[in-house]
């Protein structure tokens, strides 16, 4: 099965694209990081003894909850802290997309496309588990509106979290594909239809 790596920048659209490729090509089996993030730190033991550990019981609620808002104010406010969060949620994640591509190659007969959902792929060096690697990317204005005025982050935050990612031009530049979702939905749909008849056709 050949694994396709979907990357970007914060509020650039992956998602989205990934969401539009599905669509078109029903077969895609999708992975996404982010998902496997909220489900390790909702109910991980592990992921949250550690996180726990190290960031202590303020980014708890009085239930045993993490506060994931807490957190981020933490982790996006502090480069250690934030290599610190990733050390801890990185090996769990690419474990399980990796389990994944493995079970599913190993299956007898037509394999489809995998593709995995990764906003920090160049950063963790997975490019190298991949076969193709796309890049989802708008203008640095563009991320900024729609942190601020769709996610309600605070302007100081979004530019903390865009400034936290490596520069879009830089992942362009390593991947096979880039996708420009500055503009429609429509806009989207057009270029995810582009790639998908050239990748599984």
């Amino acid at each position: 099965m050949p694994v396709l790596g979907i990357t970007g920048g914060i509020a650039t659209g992956k998602t989205s694209f990934t969401g539009c490729l599905a669509r078109l090509y029903p077969a895609l089996r999708v992975f996404d990081t982010d998902a496997c993030a909220r489900e390790l730190t909702a109910s991980d033991p592990a992921i949250l003894s550690a996180i726990r550990d190290h960031f202590g019981p303020g980014v708890f609620d009085a239930s045993g909850a993490l506060q994931r808002p807490a957190l981020r104010a933490i982790v996006f406010a502090d480069p250690v802290q934030r290599k610190a969060l990733e050390a801890i949620l990185h090996p769990a994640i690419r474990r399980n997309w990796l389990d994944l591509a493995r079970t599913i190659r190993g299956h007898p007969g037509p394999n489809p496309w995998l593709a995995i959902d990764i906003p920090l792929l160049f950063e963790t060096s997975a490019e190298t588990h991949l076969d193709k690697v796309l890049v989802v990317a708008c203008s640095a204005s563009t991320q900024r509106r729609r942190l601020v005025d769709t996610r309600h982050l605070a302007p100081a935050l979004a530019e903390s979290m865009i400034a936290s990612q490596m520069p879009l031009p830089a992942k362009i530049a390593r991947a096979d594909f880039a996708v420009w979702n500055d503009g429609l939905p429509d806009a989207l749909e057009v270029q995810a239809r582009l790639l998908s008849l050239h990748l599984f056709s």
